[in-house]
């Protein structure tokens, strides 16, 4: 397989200093050349396609490139992998269920589209049966292709198609996810049907519930598939960092620091969630410019975690992160956050937006997830339910972590998703007051 040197665009650490974060990363074929195409293009266009076998039943796949924006509304490409069935289109068309993917690292290969035979159910990493070094794969697919729904599962942007991937920016991802479903429209693969549904786990649980604020974007005209119709969404063990966010931190430095420290201290009790913490952080300055990484990290801390993170997906990444640094992983942050009330404000731009959810949301959370602490998902449903949304939570049956959320919430929510498309009512899940 030729190899793809892939030079990531170059930004200032410090005021007098600035480092150009190059890595060598090998990609596919298919995705060698995309950040050489332009994205200047109407949002869902599809730019590059290209067919992928696929197991599932009845079933054909591709992997594409498409155009989305990120949270500052400029223009990027994105991949994905799309499964579609093979009968013939009905007269209705085919309603969309577009995948937001967990965690799998920031370097240009840590696409789920880029495995070999991605066009399958949910495979995890770190559950018994995983095949592969990451998570990959849609949930349900084949239940939704034997429904006759078709499916889209974005790789976000900077994840094999150019750019720094804006790791955990819900505002972001969201967009991706939403422009995902206007590329499927696009090719045709929905017929005349715009209903989706959009389904997330972790990383893409945030860009789910953010997704459902996004009325605006989701209403705008112009795009390659305009009118697309989002009637619910699925939220599996999501992260929402701004519902931590009190008020008073956008205005006073010291509570700013506080909450900056307060993150650091609650996301890096061991080196694996420290690695999820420290892509997060890093990734910022990617959309806001204005950040400096040497206000959360030393100046080691930075270049090491851009030597690594630009090379590396999330497991490699953590395992480099321990062997090399073992339970001292934490010196890599500064003892005191610096600009502090910036990185809350962007925190806050980054997620949620503050209005209300378009559609139903639903949420499913493990009782032992210590990932994403489901207090987060608690906060949220506060939040939205007073300002008048719908949303649901509900634990999962058992002892279930951060991992064995998705199987276990599968049979629970492929008949919330069947309801939803066949437009049967759906209670209030707000608790009563």
């Amino acid at each position: 397989m030729k190899t793809s040197r892939v030079l990531i665009a170059a930004f200032g650490l410090l005021a007098s200093t600035s480092f150009v974060q190059a890595a060598e990363v090998a990609l596919p074929p298919f995705y060698q050349g995309l950040a050489a195409i332009s994205p200047d293009q109407s949002l869902g266009t599809v730019v590059a396609k290209e067919a992928v076998a696929t197991q599932i039943p009845g079933a054909e796949a591709w992997r594409i490139a498409y155009v989305s924006s990120d949270a500052m509304e400029r223009k990027t490409l994105s991949s994905a992998l799309v499964i579609a069935p093979t009968a013939d289109m009905p007269a209705s068309g085919r309603p969309i269920v577009a995948w937001a993917h967990g965690t799998t690292g920031i370097a240009q290969n840590c696409g789920p589209s880029q495995v070999f035979d991605p066009a399958q159910d949910l495979n995890e990493y770190n559950l018994i049966g995983g095949t592969s070094w990451t998570d990959f794969g849609i949930p349900a697919a084949t239940q939704f292709i034997k429904d006759g729904y078709v499916l889209v599962a974005t790789d976000y942007q900077g994840l094999g198609a150019g750019g720094i991937h804006q790791y955990a920016n819900a505002a972001t991802n969201a967009r991706d996810l939403i422009n995902a479903a206007r590329a499927v429209g696009s090719m045709g693969l929905s017929g005349s049907n715009r209903k989706v549904i959009a389904n997330g786990w972790s990383q893409g649980g945030g860009a789910v519930i953010a997704a459902a604020s996004l009325n605006d974007y989701i209403a705008a005209k112009g795009t390659a598939f305009d009118g697309v119709d989002f009637v619910g969404f699925v939220s599996l063990a999501p992260q929402d960092v701004e519902v931590l966010i009190p008020a008073a931190a956008e205005s006073d430095e010291a509570a700013a620091e506080k909450v900056i420290n307060g993150l650091a201290q609650s996301f890096s009790d061991n080196v694996f969630n420290f690695t999820h913490y420290a892509m997060a952080m890093w990734a910022m300055p990617a959309a806001y410019p204005e950040l400096q990484l040497t206000d959360i990290f030393t100046e080691d801390g930075a270049k090491t975690l851009t030597e690594v993170f630009t090379k590396k997906c999330m497991h490699a990444g953590a395992d480099t992160l321990s062997f090399n640094f073992g339970e001292t992983y934490k010196t890599l942050l500064k003892p005191q956050a610096s600009n502090a009330q910036a990185w809350v404000k962007r925190l806050r731009d980054a997620s949620v937006a503050k209005e209300p959810p378009i559609a139903p949301v639903v949420i499913y959370y493990g009782n032992k997830d210590v990932t994403n602490p489901p207090i987060m998902g608690q906060l949220y449903q506060a939040q939205k339910c007073a300002i008048g949304g719908n949303v649901a939570r509900v634990q999962l049956p058992g002892d279930q972590n951060h991992f064995t959320t998705p199987p276990a919430s599968e049979p629970l929510y492929v008949p919330w998703v069947e309801d939803r498309f066949a437009g049967k009512p759906v209670e209030n899940g707000c608790p009563a007051q």
